[in-house]
């Protein structure tokens, strides 16, 4: 087989390994689901103030707290350190 075949063929199988949890023998870290608005109002801030403040457009902030869409990726990865500890990202931001 020529080897953009075989190129192509380990590229899938690495992405069907990944998607069970199953990349190189390393863990895939899956970041827990959190309540955006629970999140939101635990720091004390306006969805146009906590949209601003953390990188977020208000309007993707409005999806999430109506359960349009969920947050994913680096995405739901910084709202569970936002979660956790707020100040930490807010001061990693303001340097």
């Amino acid at each position: 087989m020529s080897a953009v075949f075989e190129s192509i063929k380990q590229g899938l199988q690495e992405a069907i390994d990944h998607a069970k949890g199953e990349t190189s023998g390393v863990r895939v870290h899956r970041p827990r689901v959190v309540d955006v608005k629970a999140v939101r109002a635990k720091v004390g801030m306006t969805q146009v103030q906590f949209a601003a403040r953390f990188g977020f457009s208000t309007a993707t902030l409005r999806h999430w707290e109506r359960g349009d869409r969920a947050p994913h990726g680096p995405a739901l990865v910084l709202l569970n350190v936002i979660e956790h500890n707020p100040q930490v990202v807010i001061e990693a931001l303001a340097r």
